[in-house]
């Protein structure tokens, strides 16, 4: 019996595991990479889009600020995967988070692969459409320590709010259960094994 700690998977894996799943976006394959906020999905997608040649879309952009996750799903459903498992042209205003208001517009490509991160982004309506779904997670203190690094100090406690906000809509979305992937956002993941 091995005592080593579980690995987390290589870019190279989740690209090809991608890229063998079918599609269930129209002809688009669609990544969700979801977890809470700190966790490390940003830095995961970007790598992850980079190898598969895709576009990535953030959440950061679809939510309406801080008490935007309730409804994503305008902007990630009705306004990305339905327009694109109907093969027709996607995309939203992105939010601008200093003015509080609907901005530039993000056009979404149908292509064969499109990653979409953030908190969120794999609850069950989305699940439909993804042909693989990660969780990225990391402890607490250690998403807290990195939200305030990127955010400032006079930040901390919307970073507290968030998390009790983001807790409660990823257990009642069974998000982490329904994933395909688990992926420790405190270990390096490789390019390849």
């Amino acid at each position: 019996m091995s005592t080593a700690a579980p690995r987390n998977p290589s870019i190279a894996g989740l690209a090809a595991a991608m890229l063998e799943a079918p599609a269930r976006c129209g002809a688009t394959r669609v990544v969700l990479i979801d977890g809470p906020a700190g966790s490390g999905k940003t830095t995961l997608a970007e790598r992850l889009g980079k190898a598969l040649g895709a576009q990535v879309v953030h959440a950061d952009d679809m939510y309406e600020g801080w008490t935007g996750l309730p409804v994503l799903w305008d902007i990630l459903g009705k306004r990305i995967l339905e327009p694109l498992s109907r093969g027709e042209k996607a995309g939203f205003e992105g939010w601008d988070w200093a003015a509080s208001a609907r901005a530039e517009r993000i056009d979404v490509l149908a292509a064969d692969a499109v990653v979409i991160e953030g908190v969120g982004v794999a609850q069950r309506a989305a699940r439909k459409h993804a042909s693989l779904v990660l969780y990225v997670d990391a402890p607490w203190p250690e998403r807290l320590a990195r939200g305030v690094a990127r955010d400032g100090e006079s930040m901390r406690a919307q970073w507290e709010v968030w998390q009790c906000a983001e807790e409660e809509f990823l257990n009642a979305e069974g998000t982490l259960q329904a994933s395909d992937v688990v992926v420790d956002g405190l270990a390096p993941v490789p390019d390849a094994w």
